[in-house]
C-alpha cells in the first residue's frame, strides 16, 4: 500500500493573535480562505477561544498557524519570508502598503540589481514578507 506524498506546509506560530493575523492575509489576496481551524476550550491549555491549530490558503498555498500558550523568548526573523510575486506594480504597492502599516520596512519599494521593482517588509506581527513585480 503506498503511503501519502509528504507534504511540507509554512507554520507561523503566534502568541493570542493568530485568527487576527489570518484575517489579515485574507483580506489581502483575494484567492483566500480558512481550510480548517480548532480553537483552545475552557480545558486549555490556551486561553478559551485562541487557535489551537488552523490552516488556511492564500492564492493557492496552504499556511498553518497557531497561538502559543507558552511565553517564548523569540519571534519571527526576516530570515525566513514569504515572497510574492506580484502581477503588477500597483499590487506591489498595496500589499507593500498595508503590510508595512504598523510594521518594519526592511528594503523600500524600489529597482534592485536583481528586480525592477522589489519590497521587503515585516508586517505588524512580525511575519516577513518579499514582494516582488513578476
Amino acid at each position: 500500500m503506498a503511503s501519502a506524498p509528504q507534504k511540507i506546509t509554512t507554520f507561523l506560530m503566534f502568541e493570542g493573535r493568530a485568527e487576527e493575523a489570518m484575517d489579515f492575509y485574507m483580506s489581502l489576496f483575494e484567492d483566500a480562505e480558512v481550510v480548517d481551524i480548532s480553537r483552545y476550550d475552557a480545558a486549555g491549555p490556551g486561553k478559551e477561544g485562541t487557535v489551537k491549530v488552523a490552516t488556511f490558503a492564500l492564492a493557492g498555498q496552504r499556511i498553518m498557524c497557531s497561538d502559543s500558550f507558552v511565553k517564548h523568548a523569540f519571534g519571527f526573523t526576516p530570515s525566513m519570508s514569504l515572497f510574492v510575486e506580484c502581477a503588477d506594480a500597483a499590487e506591489l504597492d498595496r500589499l507593500y502598503g498595508a503590510l508595512a502599516e504598523q510594521g518594519a520596512e526592511l528594503m523600500p519599494v524600489g529597482s534592485y540589481g536583481f528586480s525592477t521593482r522589489f519590497g521587503w517588509v515585516n508586517d505588524r506581527f512580525g511575519v516577513s514578507w518579499q514582494l516582488n513585480l513578476a
